[in-house]
C-alpha cells in the first residue's frame, strides 16, 4: 500500500492529532508502508525527515501555533502523481486537506478522513456561533465522497452521526506506558517546583477558553481553607490565556509552560491527582497519559474523556462548567489515600491494554478495506465522484 496523508499539524509541534500522526508514520516506516505526508511548515526545513513534505504556510487566528498551508496545487499533484498514492488520508479539512480531496475526487482513488477536533463546540468560546450553520454544511460536503470517517472515541462518532454523517468507523488512541509510567516518580520534580502540598494535583493540555481552566481555578479557590493548606496544582501547557490566567491564579498554582518527553513523563507519575475539566475532547490524549502514569483522574463528564474514566474504578467525572462539582470531588480525593492508589493502580492496568501498535494495526485493515471496497466499485462502475 503506498499512502499519502495531509494534516495541517505535525511534529515538532506538540498538540495530541501532532503527535499521533508522528506516532502513524514510525509506525509506517516499521511496516514498511511508503507513505507521503504533506503539512503546513512551522519549523525550518531541516526539522522535517523524508517522506514529509512541508508546504508555505500563515498562522490559523483562532490558533495561531497552528498554521493554514497555502499549497502550490501543481507542485503537490506532481508528487502525488510520481507517488501514485493508493490511499488518501485527510487528517484536516482545511487547506491542505482540501488539496489531497480534490486530487482523490478527479483520480477516483480511496480516500478517508479523520476527524480530530470539536471545532463546532470551540466556536462557542471564541463567540463565533453564528457560523455554526456553515460550519456543518462546509464538513458534510468536504466529507460526503469519503470512504470512511475515522473518529476517535464513540461519543465524536455519535455527535457526527447525529449530524448526518455516515461511513462512520473507530479509530482510537494508544498511549506508551514505557514512557508514561509510576517509576518515573521523582522527588526531584518536587524540589525543582518547590511543591512543599501534601497532595499535587495535575493539568496537562493547551491553556485556552475551550479546556476550562477557569473551571478548574475556581474550583480550587471554593476548597475549604483546611484543604488548600494541603494540596498545590500544577499546570503544564501553553496557550493564548497563560498571561492572563497566570495573573489571575490563586495561590499554591504553579504554571510550568509546556514539557515534553521524560520531563512530561515524570510531572505525571510525580503528581497524586490529574484534573481535566475539558468538555470539548473528540479523545482525551492526556487523560489515558496520567492513567498509565497511576493517576486517577477527575475529570468532565463530556467528550472523549468520559470514554476514559470508569467512575469510582479509575477516578471521577463531573459536571462540565461546575467548579462547585469539580470542588467536591477534589475534596474527597484528598482525603482518600486508599482509594487514589486503588484508582491509579486500575488506571494503569487499563491503560497497559491501549497499545499503539494494536491501534495502529486495526488502520492498517481499515485502510486495506476501504481500497478493496473502492477497487470493487470501480471495477463495477458504480462509484462516482
Amino acid at each position: 500500500m503506498r499512502l499519502a496523508l495531509f494534516t495541517d499539524t505535525f511534529l515538532p509541534q506538540t498538540n495530541g492529532v501532532a503527535r499521533t500522526l508522528g506516532r502513524l508514520t514510525d509506525y509506517l516506516h516499521r511496516r514498511g508502508i511508503e507513505h507521503l505526508l504533506f503539512t503546513p511548515k512551522s519549523a525550518p526545513e531541516s526539522s522535517y525527515p523524508d517522506p514529509v513534505r512541508p508546504i508555505a504556510s500563515i498562522p490559523f487566528f483562532l490558533y495561531p501555533e497552528c498554521r493554514l498551508a497555502l499549497p502550490g496545487m501543481s507542485s503537490i499533484q506532481s508528487e502525488l502523481t510520481a507517488f501514485a498514492p493508493d490511499l488518501l488520508h485527510l487528517a484536516t479539512p482545511f487547506n491542505i486537506g482540501l488539496t489531497g480531496l480534490r486530487y482523490a475526487r478527479k483520480h477516483q482513488l480511496p480516500h478517508v478522513a479523520s476527524y480530530h477536533t470539536h471545532f463546532d463546540r470551540y466556536l462557542e468560546y471564541y463567540k463565533m456561533r453564528r457560523i455554526l450553520p456553515l460550519y456543518w454544511k462546509y464538513m458534510k460536503w468536504f466529507h460526503r465522497s469519503c470512504d470512511a470517517i475515522l473518529a476517535p472515541s464513540r461519543e465524536t462518532a455519535a455527535s457526527l452521526r447525529s449530524e448526518g454523517f455516515t461511513g462512520l468507523r473507530l479509530w482510537s488512541r494508544g498511549v506508551d506506558c514505557t514512557l508514561y509510567s509510576p517509576e518515573k516518580r521523582s522527588t526531584g520534580i518536587r524540589e525543582r517546583y518547590e511543591l512543599g502540598a501534601e497532595l499535587i494535583l495535575l493539568y496537562v493540555g493547551r491553556i485556552a477558553p475551550e479546556k476550562e481552566l477557569a473551571t478548574l481555578l475556581q474550583a480550587m479557590q471554593l476548597l475549604p481553607e483546611s484543604v488548600q493548606a494541603t494540596v498545590q496544582l500544577i499546570v503544564v501547557g501553553e496557550g493564548p490565556l497563560l498571561p492572563e490566567l497566570r495573573s489571575q491564579a490563586p495561590e499554591r498554582v504553579t504554571f510550568t509552560g509546556a514539557k515534553h518527553g521524560e520531563e512530561l513523563a515524570a510531572l505525571y507519575a510525580s503528581a497524586d491527582l490529574f484534573v481535566f475539566p475539558s468538555p470539548t475532547e473528540t479523545f482525551g490524549n492526556v487523560v489515558l497519559e496520567a492513567m498509565a502514569s497511576g493517576l486517577p483522574v477527575i475529570a468532565a463528564d463530556a467528550g472523549g474523556s468520559k470514554e476514559l474514566v470508569v467512575p469510582g474504578v479509575t477516578g471521577k467525572l463531573v459536571e462540565p462548567r461546575n467548579p462547585a462539582a469539580m470542588a467536591e470531588e477534589i475534596i474527597k480525593t484528598a482525603s482518600g489515600y486508599l482509594l487514589r492508589t486503588a484508582m491509579g493502580r486500575e488506571g494503569r492496568r487499563l491503560a497497559l491494554q491501549r497499545s499503539w501498535e494494536l491501534v495502529f494495526d486495526g488502520l492498517i485493515r481499515d485502510y486495506e478495506d476501504v481500497v478493496d471496497r473502492r477497487r470493487a466499485l470501480n471495477r463495477s462502475g458504480i462509484y462516482t465522484a
